[in-house]
């Protein structure tokens, strides 16, 4: 069965494009027809990992379709220089999509914990233990271990572990600007440079933490509600040129961006129980509503904020 769904000449740009939802897109656009070129930021060893990955979509490549994987800072100037300037000579007029799945941020929390919950919970282990007959630190440890181990009903008594150090100015602005508002930088820059073909899709990526205040995602959860807002106004002054910008909202994704959440495996807990469909969300749920809305029919939907969770966000636990 012929799986094209794009003219190869057409190109897909993917900001973090080497793991978690975007490796995941590019996966499936470059299996549709699109060129596809992935930029990312990973260390040399990463790349033991990463390297197969990028051979995968390679490998599925139709017939004069391209790909590009670039390792180098995608929030730099210079980054951003070096991204158009290596894309130019294919794929001026012709970016299709630009995703920014880029998760750089400052994951500490705005205010100490009270010593009265951190008692409370060292109480009620202490209550446990002694009721078990077992070592506290044996009882923390072996809960810790059922959560990993799929055991969800543990959540509960397994708190997340955060360091001392606050939040500051420094830290905010930077996460906004690296998860949020540098959306817009590239949008800029490739529309002066006339990369956009006449009929683009640009996707950001957010979360249920735009309107829930979870412990330590303060500054993420302000950088996801200023994505959101910048697309917004990417889909009205944009379209004119033929830009539609949308974004996407997955459910909890086993992801490293994710893992390095403190709490994560109680998240990933709570969202299986909430879940209808009892799972999480995986990136190749996102890559799907991508690669649809990425097609000609998906071309009036537009400025929209589009949940892709199984119904994650309306269900309790």
């Amino acid at each position: 069965m012929d799986t094209t769904r794009f003219s190869p000449d057409q190109w897909a740009l993917i900001l973090g494009g080497s793991s978690g939802f975007g490796l995941a897109t590019a996966k499936k656009l470059a299996a549709a027809g699109l060129s596809v070129c992935a930029v990312h930021r990973d260390r040399k060893g990463a790349m033991a990992r990463i390297e197969p990955e990028f051979q995968s979509i390679r490998d599925s490549l139709q017939q004069d379709a391209e790909f590009i994987a670039l390792n180098l800072d995608a929030l730099s100037p210079e980054g951003i220089t070096s991204t158009l300037e290596a894309l130019k000579p294919a794929a001026h007029g012709r970016v299709r999509v630009l995703m920014h799945s880029i998760a750089f941020g400052n994951l500490k929390p705005i205010a100490p914990v009270r010593t009265e919950s951190a008692t409370q919970h060292a109480s009620l282990l202490d209550r446990l233990a002694s009721d078990l007959g077992a070592d506290r630190d044996t009882l923390q440890d072996r809960l810790e271990a059922l959560l990993q181990e799929g055991y969800d009903a543990v959540s509960a008594l397994v708190p997340p572990k955060y360091g001392e150090n606050l939040i500051d100015d420094e830290d905010m602005a930077r996460t906004i600007y690296s998860m949020g508002t540098s959306l817009l930088t590239w949008v800029q820059r490739l529309h002066a440079e006339g990369m956009f073909a006449s009929d683009a899709r640009v996707f950001g990526m957010t979360s249920e933490g735009n309107d829930i205040a979870w412990r330590g995602y303060a500054a993420v959860s302000a950088a996801k509600t200023a994505l959101e807002s910048v697309s917004r106004s990417i889909a009205v002054e944009y379209a004119p040129y033929g830009i539609r910008s949308n974004i996407i909202q997955a459910g909890v994704t086993d992801t490293p961006a994710l893992n390095a959440i403190p709490g994560s495996a109680a998240m990933k807990a709570t969202a299986r129980m909430r879940n209808p469909f009892k799972r999480l969300t995986v990136p190749e749920d996102v890559a799907n509503v991508i690669m649809l809305l990425s097609q000609d029919e998906g071309a009036w939907v537009n400025g929209s904020l589009i949940r892709v969770d199984g119904g994650e966000h309306i269900a309790s636990a």
